[in-house]
């Protein structure tokens, strides 16, 4: 076939009607498929077998690839009663902006074009909407791992210059960098702090209260103790909404802490953002989250925004300008238009993903947001009120949309083991799809309701499927 890039109007328009109708006909089937389906062994056989094409195929051939290949067998997370991680649905509404970012395809390093403009938009209603400053920043991210690491290189690099070390020039020096998080805290503050050159061994893990939350009081006495002996305090990682159980720390108390110690203060509210600036029920840790000075934001989670698109709101951005950029200071672009994203993070090519978030905000408000979120928690509460009136489950953990809980059969002693085989035949079964977790120490079934069109009935039919499942013979 001959390699063709020039499509006239009318070879695109027939081309995405037909990939308009798959994607509609996927979105609309979701609800009547199983919540997950395990990729069959020949497809993947298939995928594994097949070489690099070395002649090009037509696009309908290319087409029913995809849809007999890739489109029959999703993650799940469309479905009304796929709990599991934090995974929604994409509102179809993002799905159309992809579409138009792609066609646009700018590279969002910076520059006085319109996809840098959106971006500037979005990161002003975002730390409007967190209280921060009227000068604060901050850019789009591929999620939450990645705005914790930009936090936290801002951080390290305020450190070390207030202990004295260019930490961009000469590294950490031999100095020992501490980062200090809760034992809920997100795995990607290691990752960060390996990256970093910090090291994991040099991450406090601060114990919790039995809310599950960080320990404000002892945060305080580990920072004392750490600049007692010689180390260098870089950040504190607080969560607004931990992906295990939901537990919410108590920001303005650990807001106090950072404080006293100068100490930077980073708040993982990657999952339960959106409901902690938009839900009155939540204005008290709002209080707290307005005092940090990074925060993590995924509205690829709790906004149904399609994956990717994170953001990092920094409380002073020229921290992180100081930490990222590498322009010359003769260049840099101060006077000259808006200053490059590029300067404020790892990233150099940025794709256009606040377009989906800009067209979403617009299309939904904070008001329609907020009545997506309150459903959510309505049928999280539904949830746990169904596992509470049974007396062969025990509800473990409750936090914003998750729901930790296990059978408990009359008779049964290895209830780790039950719930272990419990949850695998849920997930293969297809009729619902939770995950697994740990709640003080024994094994947890755990669901995140995050999805719109799930509903008080999904919930009571996970319910029945988990009692259905414990009772079988093993």
């Amino acid at each position: 076939m001959t390699a063709s890039f020039e499509w006239g109007a009318d070879e695109f328009r027939a081309v995405g009607h037909q990939v308009v109708e798959m994607a509609a006909r996927h979105l609309a089937s979701l609800p009547d498929r199983p919540a997950f389906s395990p990729m069959p062994d020949d497809v993947v056989r298939l995928f594994e077998s097949e070489g690099l094409p070395m002649s090009g195929a037509g696009v309908d051939a290319v087409l029913d690839d995809f849809a007999a290949l890739v489109e029959p067998w999703p993650f799940g997370n469309g479905h009304p009663r796929f709990y599991a991680w934090v995974n929604p649905p994409p509102h179809p509404l993002g799905v159309l902006a992809e579409l138009l970012a792609a066609t646009m395809n700018p590279s969002v390093a910076g520059g006085n074009h319109a996809a840098v403009h959106v971006e500037r938009q979005v990161v002003r209603w975002f730390t409007a909407l967190a209280g921060l400053p009227s000068d604060a920043g901050g850019l789009l991210v591929s999620g939450g791992s990645t705005a914790t690491l930009t936090g936290f290189a801002a951080a390290r690099h305020r450190a070390a210059a207030r202990a004295g070390i260019d930490v961009r020039r000469d590294g950490v020096q031999g100095r020992r960098f501490v980062l200090y998080q809760g034992a809920e805290g997100h795995g990607s503050a290691r990752k960060a702090a390996e990256l970093l050159g910090i090291g994991s061994a040099n991450i406090r893990i601060v114990e919790s209260d039995p809310q599950g939350r960080l320990r404000a009081d002892t945060l305080d006495e580990l920072i004392a103790a750490d600049v007692r002996d010689g180390c260098v305090p870089v950040a504190v990682l607080a969560s607004a909404g931990t992906v295990n159980t939901g537990a919410i720390d108590d920001l303005p108390a650990i807001a106090d802490v950072c404080g006293r110690h100068g100490v930077w203060l980073h708040v993982d509210a990657a999952y339960g953002g959106p409901a902690v600036l938009l839900l009155d029920r939540y204005a008290q840790t709002r209080e707290g989250l307005r005092r940090a000075d990074s925060i993590a934001l995924d509205p690829h989670k709790w906004l149904y925004v399609p994956v990717d698109a994170g953001l990092v709101l920094l409380r002073d951005p020229a921290v992180a300008r100081d930490a990222f950029s590498l322009v010359p200071d003769y260049l840099r672009t101060d006077g000259d238009g808006p200053v490059w994203f590029s300067e404020y993070g790892f990233e150099q090519t940025r794709p256009f993903r606040a377009l989906k978030v800009w067209m979403l905000l617009k299309h939904l408000g904070v008001d329609g947001y907020r009545s997506l979120i309150e459903h959510d928690l309505a049928v999280a509460d539904r949830l746990a009120a169904q596992v509470e009136a049974a007396d062969d489950l025990e509800l473990l953990g409750r936090g914003l949309s998750v729901v930790c809980f296990r059978a408990r059969p009359a008779g049964v002693e290895d209830l780790d083991a039950l719930n272990r085989r419990v949850l695998s035949a849920l997930q293969l079964g297809g009729e619902a799809f939770l995950s697994g977790t740990t709640v003080d120490g024994v094994f947890a079934l755990r669901a995140c309701v995050v999805n719109p069109r799930s509903t008080p009935a999904d919930a009571d039919a996970v319910v029945a499927a988990v009692r259905a499942l414990s009772t079988l013979p093993q």
